[in-house]
């Protein structure tokens, strides 16, 4: 699939129109730094559509990113991240779990971004639990990967497919190593 047009269209914290909408919608979800930023950039090949950072939890809306005047790319706040307090990281969760769960969004596919330079939380085994209990079908994507020599992507890899139960597609936003077989996963998934 080429991505010939990207742009974003709204931020949203609960119930709004655009959720009406006829637009497929592919959401994106992980633990914060995890580089769900980086990984929708890379899949539609610019640097700047979706703001990402280097300080961890810098979403904290659901944004929806309109690709191809077809489908939504849905990115939501990463999961996790303990510098934001017990208060904020409860709000983050809520969040999640509303557009997950409340039968508002239909997302038909969710693409569940781990970071493959470390092992998978107790926070990214909960996620997929979420997602297989609200029987969204779901994607597993191991980033970074191009930060790991060959002995620690095997090993880092099998304790993700072991914690999360899934088939993994190897990723790397920086180099687009994976780009084509996720995009075909997603394309399959809102025709």
């Amino acid at each position: 699939m080429n991505v010939t047009s990207a742009e974003f269209a709204k931020g949203i914290i609960g119930t709004d129109s655009i959720l009406d909408e006829k637009y497929p919608q592919v959401a994106f979800v992980g633990r914060s730094n995890a580089g769900k930023s980086s990984v929708i950039n890379s899949l539609v090949m610019r640097k700047d559509l979706v703001k990402s950072s280097s300080m961890p939890g810098k979403t904290k809306e659901i944004n929806f990113f309109l690709i191809n005047k077809k489908f939504y790319f849905v990115d939501l706040p990463g999961y996790g991240f303990a510098r934001m307090g017990a208060k904020g990281a409860e709000k983050i969760r809520k969040l999640i779990l509303w557009y997950l769960g409340s039968g508002e969004a239909r997302a038909r596919l969710a693409v569940l971004i781990v970071d493959s330079t470390v092992k998978p939380m107790s926070y990214d085994k909960e996620m997929a639990d979420i997602l297989r209990a609200e029987k969204i079908p779901f994607v597993i994507v191991a980033n970074k990967i191009d930060c790991l020599n060959q002995t620690e992507r095997a090993h880092n890899i099998k304790s993700i497919e072991a914690a999360l139960g899934g088939a993994v597609v190897l990723y790397s936003a920086r180099t687009h190593h994976g780009r084509e077989e996720l995009l075909e996963i997603i394309v399959k998934s809102v025709k």
